[in-house]
């Protein structure tokens, strides 16, 4: 039995061999792993200031060897040029000295004249050959920058040309795409290679009489009893024999002016004279004159506050008017049997009234839609034809960098390459000097 203290209250104990031991192996473990931890971290705390200190000595070394690789350099910069100098001095020394040899000489021996030239020749020579031997090293580095100024010059023309050839092909497609949509606006999809505006239109009516219009006659206007006609009448009638919808047509191409430019103004009271002779209900005129006029081009312009039911439009608006003049009379042509029947049925007339307003309501809210799109879709083609543009100029702008950045490329010296640098500007120095 073995008797321990306990050391906060003083009290003794007793205790057997194996809680002896227990105890004993629970104090020594304790303080081993305490001194395991302690170790571990003056460890971990001397590799960390062995790496710090390992790191500022090769900092330290890499200064030095930096330090010394530029003393060593300026060195022998120094030694060189002093070794220049020196080799400069013996020469005119040897030069001197030989001169006044062969001047003592001279008078005296002619081949001992000759002999001393040639030594001084051959000291000339190994002056040269010392000289260009220590100015080799300088020669490499000039050949070396040389051609690598000379490449980076190429590989800059090569990125130049590339980029001048993909703006150069961008700008060509944009040019394409505005004249286009130029032509476009212009002409507005009229197709009038060999054919005049009136076959144009005949044409286009044509193409659709038998599944539009199976009823309906369009003629050209050969009656001038009355002393002038118009250029094509469109009649189209019920099945019996009711006129639905009477069109007066007028064609201006603008080819077929004179050298004095005509307006469409000039055609108004003609037109509303044939249309009264010939008892047409409406009045249309189709014209490719005042080509650049916004009024004309944004869609159907109504001219009736001067002339009665009278319109202009541009071609190819030639079908879609035909087409809203006649569904606007088949609708009124509809409210005329429904007036019919009303009046057979004692309708009051107050009440036929309204709806005969309502359909003008209706006709003037669809015309004004129609109206509307149309102006819609020219001012869509305008802001393109405006943002095409402006891709035009931007890539302009990019081709004026371009020309800039070549012409620093240009300006690309020796000097400026040297400027900043005294050891290199101190190398071509001497080598011009030399």
């Amino acid at each position: 039995m073995a008797e321990l203290k306990c050391p906060n209250c003083g009290k003794a104990f007793k205790v057997d061999d194996s809680g002896y031991a227990d105890i004993l192996a629970q104090v020594r473990n304790r303080e081993f792993e305490q001194d395991l931890d302690k170790r571990v971290k003056e460890a971990l705390a001397l590799a960390e200031t062995e790496q710090k200190k390992h790191e500022l000595e090769l900092k330290t070394d890499a200064a030095r060897r930096e330090l010394a690789i530029k003393r060593k350099l300026e060195q022998e910069m120094a030694d060189l040029q002093r070794q220049i100098d020196q080799a400069d001095a013996s020469k005119a020394l040897a030069l001197a000295e030989k001169q006044s040899e062969l001047d003592k000489i001279t008078a005296k021996n002619a081949s001992e004249r000759q002999k001393l030239e040639s030594q001084l020749a051959q000291a000339q020579t190994a002056q040269e050959l010392a000289v260009a031997k220590a100015l080799s090293p300088l020669e490499r580095e000039l050949s070396d920058l040389r051609n690598d100024l000379k490449t980076k010059s190429s590989e800059a023309e090569l990125r130049e040309n590339s980029l001048k050839t993909q703006y150069e092909g961008a700008l060509k497609l944009k040019d394409e795409e505005i004249e286009r949509l130029k032509d476009l606006k212009s002409k507005l999809s009229t197709k009038m290679i060999g054919e005049t505006l009136e076959q144009h239109c005949q044409n286009a009516f044509n193409q659709i009489r038998m599944t539009a219009f199976p009823t309906a006659y369009f003629e050209k206007d050969n009656d001038a009893r009355t002393g002038s006609k118009g250029d094509y009448i469109f009649r189209e009638c019920d099945a019996n024999g009711n006129e639905i919808v009477s069109i007066m047509f007028e064609m201006k191409n603008e080819n077929e002016t004179t050298a004095s430019k005509h307006k469409n103004e000039d055609f108004f009271k003609e037109l509303d004279k044939d249309r009264r002779e010939k008892n047409c209900e409406y009045a249309v005129l189709v014209t490719l004159l005042e080509a650049d006029s916004e009024l004309y081009n944004s869609g159907i312009v109504d001219v009736s506050y001067k002339y009665d039911k009278m319109y202009v439009i541009r071609p190819q608006f030639f079908i879609p008017m035909i087409t809203l003049l006649r569904n606007a009379a088949l609708n009124s042509l509809k409210y005329k049997a429904e007036l019919a029947e009303m009046r057979n049925q004692n309708i009051d007339i107050s009440h036929f009234e309204e709806n005969i307003e309502a359909f003008k309501a209706g006709f003037a809210r669809n015309y004004e839609l129609a109206s509307k799109r149309f102006s819609s879709a020219i001012e869509e083609i305008d802001k393109t034809i405006t943002h095409l543009q402006k891709v035009k100029e931007d890539l302009l702008r990019s081709e004026d960098n371009l020309r800039l950045a070549n012409k620093k490329a240009e300006d690309l010296t020796i000097k400026r390459l040297t400027r900043g640098n005294p050891t290199m500007a101190q190398k071509f120095a001497d080598l011009k000097k030399d």
